[in-house]
């Protein structure tokens, strides 16, 4: 049986993706691509989650390339990263820097509104209703000095 030569690097929507991984785990590699979204994406395009990313031709990576551009139209609307954009309304797959802007985006428009969550973000605390009393400290930790006998 002839051994294939691996791909260590597998280009998709301008980000190396390690080519030792499982097609489903180096998908996430793309930011806003998790697990779920990743195994979807490699069943639509006709590969196996758990193959070796780097194995496959140039082909079956070029199906996985087709089905991240058009996956707005093959999936219900609950399946996507931005069902209710504040702009326009619709729904939206974000991926890598426009997934960046858009967060950074609407942190920005909470902090300029004055909203709790804005308020928040602004100091530093925790927005999710998390305790803070106890945990999430930062900075240098105090230790105690003994006195001198």
């Amino acid at each position: 049986m002839e051994e294939k030569e691996i791909n260590y690097f597998v280009r998709i929507e301008d980000n190396d993706l390690d080519g030792t991984k499982s097609v489903q785990i180096a998908l996430t590699g793309l930011p806003g691509i998790g697990m779920h979204t990743s195994v979807s994406i490699a069943k639509m395009a006709g590969v196996d989650p758990l193959a070796t990313i780097g194995l496959l031709d140039e082909e079956p990576v070029e199906r996985i390339r087709e089905v991240i551009r058009n996956y707005i139209e093959r999936v219900p609307v609950w399946m996507l990263n931005r069902q209710k954009d504040f702009y326009g309304g619709e729904a939206k797959q974000l991926l890598g820097t426009d997934l960046r802007m858009a967060i950074d985006e609407d942190v920005n428009r909470m902090r300029k509104i004055r909203c709790y969550r804005g308020i928040r973000h602004e100091t530093g605390q925790k927005v999710r209703g998390q305790r803070t009393k106890s945990t999430g400290r930062i900075g240098s930790t105090v230790g105690v000095s003994r006195k001198k006998a």
